[in-house]
């Protein structure tokens, strides 16, 4: 088989995998091959494992078919580096596939070509648990992803074009950012890059959907230490707005309340708060945000009464809620 021959059964394979029936013509077009051909073609699929039916019509078409045995996998590049990232990612499910998903990992790059296999031991990246409520992530190129982890890895100074905010119609654009990058990290499926800003002299996370590497990278640098020495505690604390590494997964503002609610009703909102019983109508719940006015908002979505318990900005800033509130429905 040549390689244009394997080429065209894993474009195929890929067409075959993307719905349940494609019509020969179809196929055939969007291959740029004959009918005979495809029919071909998925003879040697059905050679090599794959379950794949005919289908009736004036046309004929094929389907491919679930199979009793695992046949040979075959999937283009980008499929590739979207199972390594899965499979490293795999860390998170917290359902013990752990082990499972790091040998799943090791017997993929021992198949994979050597140019499949640079591009993903070069992306490297730290999986880190995201919070209840976020934000659906916007998309990023794994090529993106891939620059800046090689970068991160060589030591080398990144230049990039940062999209975090649009500059006002007529405004010169601002001049791309240089950094150190540190690390990739990935949380809740948005991807993030901790680096040194060499222009502001502190640390700073970008998000890599904002980011366009430019060409070529700097000189290499010798790699500072992440404020607290680890990267999934800075970042963490970044999330919450925590002030240092060490206060990582905690809110800065934190209170405690009593909800006119039964806990098994409120548990399920809680996010990463505490619930406590107090009996068939009643509960504890003790919860964070980045702002008194914030925890105080998100605890109104519970709809029943609240008691402050402690502390006294957390009962300061329901009056100032309320006095917004109430501004806004005069207004």
């Amino acid at each position: 088989m040549t390689t244009s021959s394997t080429t065209r059964l894993l474009n195929l394979l890929s067409l075959l995998q993307t719905r349940r029936d494609w019509p020969g013509s179809v196929l055939a077009d969007r291959l740029e091959i004959s009918h005979r051909t495809v029919r071909r073609d998925v003879e040697r699929l059905r050679e090599m494992g794959y379950s794949i039916l005919s289908t009736m019509g004036p046309d004929g078409g094929y389907r491919l078919d679930a199979g009793s045995e695992l046949p040979p996998l075959l999937f283009d590049d980008e499929q590739v580096v979207a199972l390594a990232v899965a499979l490293q990612a795999a860390t998170l499910t917290g359902v013990g596939i752990e082990e499972a998903a790091l040998r799943a990992l090791t017997t993929v790059r021992q198949v994979m070509p050597s140019r499949l296999r640079h591009r993903v031991n070069a992306l490297e990246f730290t999986a880190i648990p995201g919070r209840a409520g976020e934000a659906m992530p916007d998309p990023v190129s794994t090529d993106v992803l891939i620059a800046l982890s090689t970068a991160a890895r060589a030591h080398e100074v990144l230049r990039f074009d940062y999209a975090g905010h649009r500059p006002e119609q007529g405004a010169t654009p601002p001049p791309p950012r240089r950094v150190e990058p540190h690390h990739l990290v990935t949380s809740h499926g948005r991807w993030y890059l901790v680096a040194w800003d060499l222009d502001r002299s502190d640390w700073r996370l970008f998000r890599a959907d904002r980011i366009t590497p430019r060409s070529p990278t700097g000189p290499r640098f010798t790699p500072r230490e992440v404020p607290g020495g680890d990267v999934t505690a800075y970042v963490s604390a970044r999330f919450t707005g925590a002030t240092s590494a060490t206060s990582a997964g905690r809110w800065p503002c934190t209170g405690a309340v009593i909800l006119h609610r039964p806990a098994a009703s409120v548990l399920p909102f809680a996010g990463d708060g505490t619930v406590e019983d107090l009996g068939p109508d009643r509960c504890r719940l003790e919860t964070g945000s980045w702002s008194w006015v914030a925890l105080a908002a998100s605890l109104n979505r519970f709809d029943t009464e609240i008691e402050v318990l402690h502390p006294a900005e957390l009962r300061e800033a329901f009056a100032e809620l309320a006095a917004r509130n109430a501004a806004t429905a005069s207004a």
